[in-house]
């Protein structure tokens, strides 16, 4: 196993700078070499499954896992040989010792990391305690449980996973199992399905212990601010969507209103103000009595004008499908929040679906911070590190690969304007398709992926196009990309958990690509974060493999032009219009440059929102605590015996007090819930409006916690007089409580689906983020009153269709 330290200096550098990153592997080194001191090599495999008892046996006693460790991983590893006639390289069982030691590992792409997570999977899971280890998508965790699963029984252990479209009974036994393969938001929503449940029956989840989470980078930060949602019926708010619809539609472009793409905004000109109030039945907009239609039109506007099909969303099956931006796929259940689902559903004419009364919710990051024990494994976890660190306590160890790489990443090829980088991609797709050898194109979007198919098409190269319009032959179509002469146009779907074998598994085909020099990976946009450009790039060179990455970018680039790059690049080197490419590295190292400033200020922002959500989760486990041990019959709420003593002894008189304390625990269950609900919209309407605080030189997150602290002091006095009230109404029946004069009602449909981040209010985001701007935003204030005037009605108008569902 090869180290990657680079020296004595290197490592006082990295521990003075406070970096969590470990470069030295000596430490893992060592325990590799007392791994392979255990000869199991010699063993049938009758002594071989004896030997995995033992150290079970022997940990369900007490024993300490880090000393069964070597015995442990030598066993797995000689099963996993034996059985699956995959032995682990020395850097995998180094890795492994990472992940058991609750390190973030950085493996190279083709490294085999779901081999890596059985070792550490199987140790864990030898206290009898559980192990998830969180996939990618639902086909992983089925693949991997049942590809892994004789390594595991081999130490009497049973291997399950949980997908989308599992019954309550099979999630139950899959949560039961030693070893749970599950996707990050599915656990997620069981999570939330378990605390929302008011019968011990529907619970499935056991207490957490132990998660090892695959593509950690990804789950762990790119979709860790995204909230899991659980809601319940709620009343029609009777907004006429298509109305809205129709009439934003006849709305023009910089005479009616201004919309910027790049900072999402959109905002009525005096003129539009004027033409929409006319097309809604001659109504005046800027009245008092109008501003919730005013808002409304508002969001139909916004749908209309800065959420494109086949960019941020497709149509599939009658339904508005979300399109993640990190890996080009559908957004299994996700939505926009605040009307905008519904808006953007009326402007394609799709059946409008209801939003619901949110009756709970938890942010991705909050969740896989309720395990004990956290580790991951991703192949682009160094940019990411600090954040790792501050957010989940994971230090980051660097594993070089079992075979050195020996891809070749070429300078980014780089255009002043976006026509003439068509052409020269073009160009290139065709030269190297035209030698045979396979190319991977990375797109930016569905539609750039179709138009360039289309081109290609043109200059007689066929071409597969993988996309989340196709997301169901992803299989197909990456099993045939590095196929000679293949030509494969994605979007991020190809960027992670793909694994893209040379020659598509035939061996004559292998040896004519890799004698073409492998795999030539394109990109045509750079994305915000180093990461997801470099997942692309390890789709070539593959363990070894030869291969080849490229970039190729222009300055009218919406990152380029969405962050102002061109204004960090000296005047004396900013090119003039040109077909040929920009041929200075002072464009490149700036471009670079702003790549990683924007790293930053996206830390920032994301280190500000976990500052707003901490409180709020806080209060969520509190709650939770309470609820679930009412639910279980583990406390008793005990504040109808105290205020409502005479009639807790009637009812006990008559139906035993054992039934009376269980009926007040399921009053206290159902006050909980219906309290919390109102208390997440009431949080809601808070953070949506904080940010004005800032007008009045007041701190918004000091605010927002003072707020939010007094809101659930009062929520929990609500809570008891609310137990007591329903209570006071209970009677007995036929010698047995009758619940139902308690109010509790039946229980409600209920789905689940995440949120996704509110491309509403960057604004907010901005402000949240930077003290520094709090002068700025004043004289914002003054110069462009329409936009504080629409935040304010906006805001209004969301608190109002709150209470609109409460009063239903």
């Amino acid at each position: 196993m090869q180290s990657t330290d680079s020296g004595p200096l290197h490592r006082l550098y990295l521990r003075l700078a406070g970096i969590p990153i470990e470069y030295d592997l000596r430490p893992y080194a060592a325990v590799v070499r007392a791994v392979e001191a255990v000869d199991v090599r010699g063993l049938t495999d009758a002594a071989l499954g004896e030997r995995a008892r033992r150290a079970r046996n022997a940990a369900r006693a007490g024993a300490d896992l880090d000393d069964l460790l070597p015995e442990v991983f030598a066993v797995a590893r000689e099963a996993s040989a034996r059985l699956l006639g995959l032995r682990p390289f020395d850097v995998q069982v180094a890795a492994a010792v990472a992940l058991h030691r609750q390190r973030l590992a950085q493996l190279a792409t083709g490294e085999g990391k779901t081999l890596v997570a059985v070792m550490p999977a199987i140790l864990n899971a030898l206290t009898g305690r559980g192990v998830h280890v969180f996939t990618a998508n639902d086909y992983l965790a089925e693949r991997d449980a049942g590809w892994m699963g004789a390594v595991f029984r081999c130490f009497g252990l049973e291997p399950a996973f949980v997908s989308q479209h599992l019954s309550t009974g099979a999630r139950r036994d899959a949560y039961a199992a030693d070893v749970t393969y599950v996707t990050a938001k599915e656990a997620g929503f069981d999570f939330l399905r378990d605390h929302t449940a008011t019968d011990p029956a529907g619970l499935v989840q056991r207490p957490f212990h132990f998660v090892i989470v695959d593509e950690a980078d990804f789950i762990l930060i790119d979709e860790a601010r995204v909230p899991l949602v659980i809601a319940g019926t709620a009343p029609s708010l009777g907004v006429e969507h298509s109305t809205l619809a129709a009439v934003v539609r006849q709305l023009r472009r910089e005479e009616d209103y201004t919309a910027d793409e790049y900072e999402r905004a959109v905002v009525l000109t005096e003129a539009g103000f004027r033409h929409a109030g006319a097309l809604l039945g001659g109504i005046v907009l800027s009245a008092s009595e109008h501003h919730l239609t005013l808002s409304a039109l508002h969001v139909a506007l916004h749908a209309q004008a800065l959420l494109a099909r086949d960019r941020d969303y497709i149509i599939r099956d009658g339904r508005v499908e979300l399109v993640d931006e990190f890996t080009g796929r559908v957004a299994d259940n996700r939505r926009w929040p605040h009307g905008i689902q519904a808006a953007v559903e009326a402007k394609e004419g799709v059946p409008v679906r209801p939003e619901g009364r949110i009756l709970g919710s938890i942010p991705v990051q909050h969740f896989v911070g309720l395990y004990p024990r956290i580790a991951g494994m991703t192949a682009t976890a160094v940019p990411a590190a600090e954040e790792l660190h501050e957010f989940f306590g994971l230090r980051t160890a660097v594993f070089l690969p079992h075979r050195a790489c020996v891809r070749d990443d070429e300078d980014d090829v780089v255009f002043t304007h976006r026509t003439a980088k068509r052409r020269g991609l073009v160009e290139e797709i065709v030269r190297t398709h035209e030698a045979g050898r396979p190319v991977l194109v990375g797109t930016a979007s569905v539609g750039e992926s179709e138009a360039l198919a289309a081109e290609l098409g043109t200059h007689g190269v066929s071409c597969q196009v993988l996309n989340a319009r196709h997301d169901a032959r992803e299989a197909a179509i990456v099993g045939r990309a590095a196929a000679p002469g293949a030509v494969t146009i994605s979007t991020n779907m190809a960027g992670r958990g793909t694994d893209i074998v040379l020659g598509a598994g035939d061996a004559g085909a292998r040896e004519q690509v890799l004698s073409l020099g492998g795999l030539y990976v394109i990109g045509t946009n750079r994305h915000e974060s180093r990461r997801v450009d470099d997942q692309l790039r390890g789709r070539a060179g593959r363990q070894g493999d030869p291969g080849t990455s490229r970039f190729f970018i222009s300055l009218e680039d919406d990152l380029i032009r969405r962050y102002g790059v061109m204004n960090q690049i000296p005047k004396a080197h900013r090119p003039a219009v040109q077909e040929a490419p920009v041929d200075d590295p002072i464009v490149t190292l700036e471009i670079a440059r702003a790549q990683r400033i924007i790293e930053g200020q996206n830390f920032g922002i994301r280190k500000t929102l976990w500052r707003y959500s901490a409180m709020v989760e806080q209060q969520r486990r509190m709650i939770d605590e309470r609820r679930q041990a009412y639910l279980l019959g583990q406390a008793e709420p005990g504040v109808c015996r105290e205020e409502l003593p005479e009639h807790f002894e009637d009812l006990a008189a008559k139906a035993g007090e054992e039934a009376v304390v269980r009926a007040e625990q399921r009053i206290a269950v159902h006050a909980f819930d219906v309290a919390w609900a109102d208390h997440l919209a009431l949080i809601e309407d808070i953070r949506e409006g904080i940010h004005l605080q800032r007008y009045g030189g007041i701190d918004p997150l000091t605010e927002f916690q003072r707020q939010i602290i007094k809101a659930f002091d009062e929520m929990m006095t609500r809570v008891d007089g609310d137990i007591v009230d329903r209570f006071s109404r209970l009677a007995v029946v036929d010698g047995e409580i009758d619940l139902s004069r308690a109010g509790l009602g039946d229980s409600t449909a209920t789905w689940t689906y995440l949120v996704d981040d509110n491309p509403f209010s960057p604004l907010a985001s901005s402000l949240l983020a930077s003290r520094a701007l709090t002068n700025a935003v004043g004289i914002l204030a003054i110069v462009n009153w329409p936009i504080t005037l629409l935040a304010v009605v906006v805001v209004f108008y969301r608190r109002w269709r709150k209470r609109r569902r409460g009063r239903d």
